[in-house]
Parts: C-alpha cells; structure tokens; sequence
C-alpha cells in the first residue's frame, strides 16, 4: 500500500469515528455550545474512549461535562499555539487522536477583585464536575504550590488539571504592590444561576441538557484572563523576581500548556527535532522514573499594556504543547498519574523567557 493510500485509509477511520460520536450527548453538549465545526475538530484531535459516549439524551452526566470542558480548553490551546496546531494536524493526517493528559493553569493566592483568590475560582468549578485533589506538590524555587485534580469517575480517561498557586507574601513589598494594582479589576466569569447550576451538579451528579449547554461556555470562561489593562512598568517589576507571575498577568488563568500523552516519548522528541520544531532541550524526569515530560517551547504573543495612559504593544511568553510518557504503577497495568515538583519546575521555565536567563525560546519549570 502506498503511503497516500495508508494516509487516506486512516483518514477514512478517523472521520467514521467522529461521525460515530457525533450521536452522542457529549458531541451535542460542545456542538450546541461550541458550534457544529469545532465540535467535530475537538474530537478529531483528542480521543474520547466510549464510556464516555452515551446516546444524546435528556441529561448531562459530570463526566460528560468534564470532557466537554477539556475539549474545548485542548481545541483553545491549539489555536493560541502554533506548535501544538502544526503537531495536532499531523496526527490528524495520519489518522490519529491524542490522548489528552493534562492541562495546566496558574492562580495568584491574593486578593483579586470580584474573583475568588488563588485556586478558588478554579476549584469551584473542578468540584461540581468530579474532580478531586489527588496531591500536593511544593513548588519553593517558584514560591508556588502546585495540586493535582484528577476525575473520580474516569482518572486515566479524563484529563487532569494541574493548578498552581503563586504566594505573593513571599515576595518583596513593591512586588506585592504591582500585584494588587494588576489584579485589582478582576471580573467573576460565574453569575448567581451558574453558580446555582454547579451546586446542582454536585449534588445530582448531572443536568439537564439544556442547562449544561448554557453553562458550559460560562465554565471556559473561567479559563481566561479576568484582569483588564495594566502599566508596563508594573509588568516589568513582577517579571523582575516572578516570570511565572509575569506570565499570570498577562495571560490570566488560561492553560498555560496541554498535554499529550505518548507512549515513547524519545521518538516524539526526535520526530520533531526532525521538523526543526523547538523542542525543549532536556526531558524531564520523576524521582520514580515512572514520569517523564518534555514541551515545544513556548509561543510569543503581542499583549497590550499601558504606558503613561499611552497603549502600547509588547511580545510576551504565552502557552505551550507538552508531551508525557506514563509507565505503570505496578503489573496491574494502572498508570502511574502522578506528578513530580522536580519536573514541574523544570517545565515551568517554557515561559520565563529570555529575560531570567533561560533559552531564547523561553523555557522555565514543569508540571
């Protein structure tokens, strides 16, 4: 068989897996929110096992739920990230979908406005939708503390989210000034009747249809920045002793990257060395052995800022793609879905840019 016609026979089973999906309540709940088209691109990219994929119904279970949401927050990193959309359509020539690991946001433990501080805007969102905190992992070099949530209901299917925590009272009074003025004007996402529809989810483990389709775009809207503009000098003061807080105020509690879980993470690293993609210099390994982690470095956006009531124009780190291999636990064959604060401040340092030091592509910690 020639390679195109191997290509076009895996494109062939990928597009019969999708239209198998399409009939399924977790298709109807992104189609309905997200649009027909996203929906449809969402589940050529990631793949979604079957228990997952009960007939559209009345009801929307937690997980369901859940997976819309990591579908959509992948789909929204692959258009922020050049890497990620160029490594995602190769899979999709080939016929295949990823197996969505986890993604990863930060958080600021400070006052902020009208939203809930540090990891508590995020948790009252992962709680309703049956995640649990599985670990917590000390990120001192960072002054962060970083917590694993992993789904009760489905923990190697459904995504994990890696939420970290950044203490600003370890830091120095005019930092903490800067981060006061920047977070100052954060909105809360969430009104009354979506937060009455997260009590309800936690309490039933389900909704409606109609009600997971109006709170699913509330629920990625959480996963966004909440801040308005800022000067540029209070920018360069937090970036001054925090690329990680730097990063936070320009992009908010956006992933900061998503993750795909391989099965040899040796071979992704050379097959896009072999593209001349920028992958990250080292892999990152656990103290087990069992994890192991590495990323394309991270993207360069254009973010506005105000400089003496002037807007102004700057490159900033934005997100990432990763990769993760995962070895079992033990001959059970269950995965080891740990985390390791080595790797993960070692990950981190994709977006601490030139400025601290790092490469010119702008590596920082990991997670």
């Amino acid at each position: 068989m020639s390679e195109r016609a191997a290509e076009l026979k895996a494109l062939t089973a990928l597009n019969a897996q999708v239209a198998i999906a399409a009939g399924s309540g977790l298709f109807r709940l992104l189609a309905d929110a997200l649009g027909q088209e996203p929906a449809r691109a969402a589940f050529e990219r990631v793949r979604v096992v079957p228990a997952l994929l009960r007939p559209a119904g009345e009801s929307v279970t937690r997980a369901e739920l859940a997976q819309a949401l990591n579908m959509a927050l992948f789909l929204d990193v692959t258009e922020r990230v050049p890497m990620a959309a160029a490594y995602v359509a190769d899979l999709q020539r080939d016929g295949q979908q990823l197996v969505f690991d986890h993604g990863a946001l930060r958080t600021v433990a400070w006052p902020s406005g009208a939203l809930p501080p540090g990891e508590a805007a995020i948790t009252r969102v992962l709680r309703p939708l049956g995640f649990t905190m599985a670990a917590t992992y000390p990120l001192p070099r960072l002054k962060m503390t970083g917590r694993a949530w992993r789904h009760a209901d489905f923990p190697e299917d459904i995504a994990q989210f890696f939420v970290s925590e950044l203490h600003p009272e370890r830091f120095s009074g005019s930092f903490q000034g800067a981060v006061s003025r920047v977070l100052a004007t954060s909105r809360d996402p969430l009104t009354p009747a979506d937060l009455a529809a997260l009590e309800q989810l936690a309490r039933d483990g389900a909704l409606p249809m109609a009600a997971a389709v109006v709170l699913l775009p509330r629920l990625i809207g959480c996963f966004a920045r909440q801040h308005g503009l800022f000067e540029a000098d209070d920018y360069q003061a937090l970036l001054a002793e925090s690329a990680e807080m730097a990063w936070i105020a320009t992009e908010g509690n956006a992933f900061n990257h998503a993750t795909d879980r391989v099965a040899d993470i040796e071979a992704v690293v050379a097959a896009q060395r072999a593209l001349d993609r920028p992958v990250k210099d080292s892999i990152e390994t656990s103290a087990t052995g069992r994890v192991r982690q590495t990323a394309f470095k991270a993207a360069r956006v254009m973010r506005e800022f105000l400089d003496r009531g002037q807007r102004v124009m700057l490159e900033v780190p934005g997100s990432f793609h990763e990769f993760i291999q995962r070895a079992p636990l033990d001959a059970s064959g269950a995965l080891d879905l740990a985390f390791d604060a080595g790797n993960a401040t070692g990950i981190f340092k994709m977006t601490a840019g030139a400025e601290k030091g790092a490469d010119t592509a702008g590596e920082a910690a990991a997670c």
